[in-house]
């Protein structure tokens, strides 16, 4: 696939703008729990589950079987730290649970598991019921996700919160910001170097996907939409870049 320099810039600015990350703003952090919503990038679920066994922060993993299932099934195997976890017939949850205990270490005291969920909104809202039947609500959580995912993961909790008058605060974690680059004539995806990241194709499409249900439009996820989350304001360096790119048909095309 050929891209321009101009392309892979846009491609850029939109990738930074939806793996929405926090953590660089706090010297200081003591979240209560750590939520980590299902998918099938390894290197992100690797990092956040490596954090949660060196912090002690409890974890949620939220995920039922949905679309990212057997990538996430297929990705664990393929993975030399993961292949000998159990993954058929299982949901995302279950099997990021057992990685997190078989691999890490992590007491199942301190694991939580929502596995009913199949997608993003079902995410939020399943964990939210899930933390309100316990004793105590966490007040500080941060939030892993896809990292192309996370901004509108965060959007879709931050929206499902509000639908209960509930407060907190959510600190994003895409572990990793991807980036394209060209390097001699390939295209490569940098920022989590190992196996188990998106292919090329799917990477492109993901960002045209995510930033379409951002758009608070009639095809999108805002109240000018469907509705599944609220207002949200885009820059205008991603709009400019949305646009161009949109305006592109011999992209468009490489990835339909």
């Amino acid at each position: 696939m050929h891209i321009s320099d101009e392309a892979i810039r846009d491609l850029n600015t939109l990738a930074d703008w939806l793996a929405l990350d926090d953590l660089g703003d706090h010297e200081r952090l003591s979240p209560d729990l750590l939520i980590l919503a299902g998918h099938a990038i390894m290197p992100n679920i690797i990092g956040a589950l490596d954090f949660a066994a060196q912090t002690g922060v409890p974890v949620l993993l939220s995920g039922g079987i949905g679309h990212s299932t057997a990538l996430l099934q297929q990705a664990v195997k393929q993975d030399p730290l993961t292949a000998a976890i159990e993954t058929e017939g299982k949901g995302e949850a279950d099997i990021l649970a057992e990685i997190a205990h078989q691999v890490f270490a992590i007491p199942w005291e301190k694991i939580e598991i929502e596995n009913r969920s199949t997608n993003c909104g079902q995410n939020a809202d399943f964990s939210r019921d899930r933390l309100l039947a316990q004793s105590s609500f966490p007040t500080t959580i941060l939030l892993v996700q896809d990292p192309l995912m996370q901004r509108r993961t965060f959007e879709s909790f931050q929206h499902s919160w509000r639908q209960k008058n509930l407060t907190g605060r959510f600190i994003n974690w895409p572990v990793f910001v991807p980036r394209l680059v060209n390097v001699g004539d390939s295209l490569m995806i940098t920022g989590g170097q190992r196996a188990g990241i998106w292919t090329l194709e799917r990477y492109i499409s993901m960002i045209f996907g995510e930033v379409k249900r951002l758009r608070d439009d009639e095809t999108g996820y805002g109240p000018a939409g469907a509705g599944f989350i609220g207002h949200v304001d885009i820059p205008v360096e991603v709009e400019n870049a949305w646009r161009r790119l949109t305006e592109n048909d011999e992209l468009l095309v490489s990835v339909r």
